[in-house]
């Protein structure tokens, strides 16, 4: 079925529907007492044998239809899938009754009242479909256009120039006449689109300058991430000096170097760095170095020792003579150094189990951890010393040296530290150190028969007296000195460290190489004699007399 119960045949409407003529497509229902079908004159049907009741089911229809004609109506709007058909609007031929319907009842329960109450009408929700059209009335519905859609000519006032004003900026009476031809001309329409091409000109010029304005930064972007780096040309004048962190990279130095105006950019002097196998052999410390250098003459000059301002302490170097190194780089009074370390020495970091013994005389002694640092004009004494015991702290604090103490036989972690000093100060050859530590560890023991617990050191005689004589004099005379620190008088160990022991010696306390030695004797530049016996030492000493008596000593 097509076009709502209409069949694709060519027959015409059938006056026989209920909607023929305008009286149910157009909303006019035929007046009172005319007939409904226009005047024409009504089929007659003949009498068909009545197959589901005692009354013709279609004469019913038809006098219903008769009787309903006369009265204002309107047509229920239906949903015709629920009609059945058989052939549409079919002469001589009715529709077929609904399944299950009343054969008395043509309309399966509804009456043809079309808009009664019991039937809702489907079309008068403002949001329903419009009523169907009856074929006569329907327009076929336009085919859509495949094709690009033809552009529109532009009618915006900023384009065509016209606003709808004259020359004396007053809008047409009516705009409609003129769109017409009539009313009133309009006049300056030149000038107008005139004023207007200069507003384009104006906004052309904007988008170009932004345009140029994205182009050069696009262009510096490029510059900084794919273009030579900023530079100066030659060595440089003037002088500058800067401090390099410790563990800082070639960018953070090269941004510090830029900071103090060494190099024209930090790319210059990483770039010149990475060129150069020793690129990342660059120390911390403090430098001397140009004003305006190139990138390549800044690596070159910090390679060189020359530039380095550092303050280096050799191991075994007493405080005192740190002090004074330290007055001399910052330019200050001597004794200022050694008066800040005796007034400041709780503050500057010490671990807790320093400074163990009130006999102690210099309790950051032994914490001065032999090493390169920055001292430079301008610094704080202070500051110098606290760098230093934080590197000593560091060293020391990758072992657990309460437990090492007590392994040891030792009373703290200090006499650790001590026993380094003693290491480092008797020690004359690295290779040596860890018998000197089984000597110290030997004598140490008060029950040996060699030395009945003293260590009878003279480096412990020279830190008394702050000396560095190979030769004190007799053993009696050494002991008649009366000081915690003289190990020709006291037994076991002094009150703490006697210089600032290095790595090496710090590892021997710790591992001593197993021995029966208690002397010892450096008799050549490379060779040193142990020996347990006093007579054997005796014996080593006189070969240690000759060989200073070859040398001219």
């Amino acid at each position: 079925m097509t076009e709502y119960g209409r069949s694709p045949g060519s027959e015409p409407w059938h006056p026989e529907d209920p909607l023929y003529g305008d009286q149910g497509w157009g909303g006019q229902q035929a007046a009172a007492g005319q007939s409904p079908y226009g005047g024409q004159p009504q089929q007659q049907y003949p009498q068909q044998p009545q197959q589901y009741g005692t009354q013709d089911p279609y004469q019913q229809q038809y006098d219903d239809q008769q009787q309903y004609a006369p009265q204002p109506q309107q047509y229920p709007q239906q949903q015709y899938p629920q009609q059945q058909y058989d052939g549409g609007w079919d002469t001589g031929q009715h529709a077929a009754m609904p399944y299950g319907a009343n054969p008395a009842d043509p309309y399966g329960g509804q009456q043809p009242g079309y808009g009664s109450q019991q039937e809702a009408d489907y079309y008068a929700t403002p949001d329903a479909y419009p009523p169907p059209q009856p074929p006569g009335r329907r327009a076929p519905e336009p085919e859509p256009d495949w094709g690009a859609e033809a552009p529109q000519e532009e009618t915006h006032p900023f384009f065509t120039g016209d606003d709808g004003r004259d020359d004396d900026g007053e809008y047409d009476d009516d705009p409609s006449e003129s769109r017409r031809g009539g009313g009133r001309e309009r006049r300056g329409k030149t000038k107008k689109k005139n004023k207007n091409g200069c507003a384009c000109l104006v906004v052309a010029l904007v988008l170009t300058g932004g345009l140029g304005g994205v182009g050069y930064f696009g262009y510096q972007f490029w510059q900084g991430q794919f273009g030579a780096p900023e530079d100066y040309a030659g060595k440089g004048s003037g002088s500058a000096q800067v401090e390099i962190p410790k563990g800082a990279g070639l960018s953070e130095i090269g941004a510090i170097l830029k900071e103090a105006g060494v190099v024209k950019s930090a790319g210059a002097f990483v770039a010149a760095a990475n060129s150069d196998p020793k690129g990342k052999s660059v120390q911390a410390g403090v430098y001397l170095l140009k004003k305006q250098m190139s990138g390549a003459s800044a690596f070159a000059l910090m390679l060189d020792p020359v530039s380095r301002n550092n303050l280096i302490i050799p191991e075994g170097k007493r405080n005192l003579w740190v002090y004074e190194q330290i007055d001399k780089r910052l330019e200050v009074k001597a004794g200022t150094t050694k008066a800040a370390a005796e007034a400041n020495a709780k503050k500057l970091g010490l671990p807790s189990w320093a400074d163990d013994n009130p006999d102690i005389k210099d309790p950051l002694e032994g914490f001065l951890f032999p090493a390169s640092y920055p001292v430079a004009k301008g610094m704080k004494p202070e500051a110098v010393l606290r760098k230093m015991v934080a590197r000593a702290n560091e060293e020391f604090g990758k072992t657990d040296l309460k437990a090492e103490a007590a392994r040891l036989g030792l009373k703290s972690p200090l006499q650790v530290i001590t026993v380094a000093s003693l290491v480092q100060a008797e020690g004359k050859y690295k290779q040596d150190f860890e018998k000197v530590s089984r000597v110290v560890y030997n004598r140490l023991k008060p029950n040996n028969a060699e030395t009945v617990g003293r260590l009878e050191f003279d480096s412990t005689i020279n830190y008394i007296k702050g000396d560095s004589k190979l030769d004190l004099g007799a053993v009696d005379n050494l002991r008649k000195i009366k000081d915690p620190y003289n190990t020709y008088d006291i037994k076991g160990l002094p009150p703490g460290p006697i210089g600032n022991p290095g790595q090496v010696a710090f590892s021997s306390a710790l591992k001593p190489e197993p021995g029966p030695w208690y002397y010892f004797v450096s008799v050549t530049a490379d060779k040193t004699l142990f020996a347990v016996t006093n007579e054997e030492h005796e014996r080593n000493r006189k070969k240690y007399e000759a060989q200073q008596g070859k040398n001219g000593q």
